[in-house]
């Protein structure tokens, strides 16, 4: 492709509604430049689906595409009947970590079981950003926050490997720093058969940094990049000492039938029966 990338060509004239210094931006920017990147000019080929939460206001109403905004943990359902529906369409849900590995866990889970042809990106700020700053599944332990004012006391859930355990195609994990790693891990992402999860952990100076004593931006940044490490180096590590770290990379990348293509062939079947009657 000859024309330069602008992320403008794919958003509305509508003021993004996020802090200083969060990650969702950045998220906007590499999942736009990774479906320029496959081809798409623009986003007609698509349909996204959001949540509650910061993250649900990636795709809408900023993209320039069909999307819904669900209530609370509901986008995936919502996806599944779109995609049941329009299988000949990409569908794309967007969440934070509150949306999807919260109260929206169950439909996570069970859309990787069914290995159901959509794409779930999970912009994990490791808090409840725009609710209160309230502990979340994906906080890490120590972390304070408003509803664990002397530090979080629970594990955070590990849903890169919760989903591959489940049935995924592909799953992986960056942050935000890891611009072209995470690029690239959408473009798998957009063009893999059946379930694909990518998780981008994010920086949140408002809710999560203050409260969990970073100054600015740039300390958490810094954090991020000196705890993040290799699925490789993870492997040769005891698992007390990846309590606090940042495990990135591509956790499964595999090929098996869809939700779609078994439910179409379910559809075939039964009008063959009917017919014989």
């Amino acid at each position: 492709m000859t024309e330069a990338f602008t992320v403008r060509e794919y958003l509305r004239d509508i003021k993004l509604p996020f802090c200083a210094g969060c990650g969702c931006v950045t998220v906007i920017s590499h999942f736009l430049r990774a479906a320029y990147e496959l081809g798409h000019k623009d986003l007609s080929k698509f349909v996204f689906c959001s949540g509650i939460g910061c993250a649900a206001w990636i795709p809408s109403p900023h993209f320039k595409a069909d999307s819904i905004h669900t209530t609370h943990g509901r986008s995936i359902p919502a996806a599944t009947g779109i995609k049941l529906m329009r299988p000949d369409l990409n569908v794309v849900v967007f969440g934070g970590d509150g949306d999807i590995a919260g109260i929206g866990l169950s439909h996570l889970i069970h859309a990787a079981r069914r290995n159901l042809d959509i794409i779930v990106v999970m912009v994990n700020n490791m808090i409840y950003g725009m609710t209160g700053g309230q502990v979340a599944p994906t906080t890490p332990l120590e972390t304070k926050t408003t509803t664990t004012p002397y530090g979080s006391f629970e594990n955070p859930l590990d849903v890169p490997s919760l989903v591959v355990t489940a049935g995924a195609s592909y799953a992986a994990r960056w942050t935000t720093i890891h611009g072209e790693q995470l690029k690239e891990a959408l473009k798998k992402a957009l063009t893999t058969k059946g379930f694909a999860f990518v998780e981008a952990v994010s920086p949140c100076p408002t809710a999560f940094g203050k409260r969990a004593g970073f100054e600015d931006v740039a300390e958490i940044i810094r954090w991020l990049r000196e705890n993040s490490l290799s699925l490789e180096e993870a492997e040769k590590m005891a698992a007390e000492d990846l309590v606090k770290k940042i495990v990135v990379g591509e956790y499964v990348d595999r090929e098996s039938s869809t939700f779609t293509e078994a439910v179409y062939k379910t559809i075939q079947k039964a009008e063959k029966s009917a017919k014989k009657k």
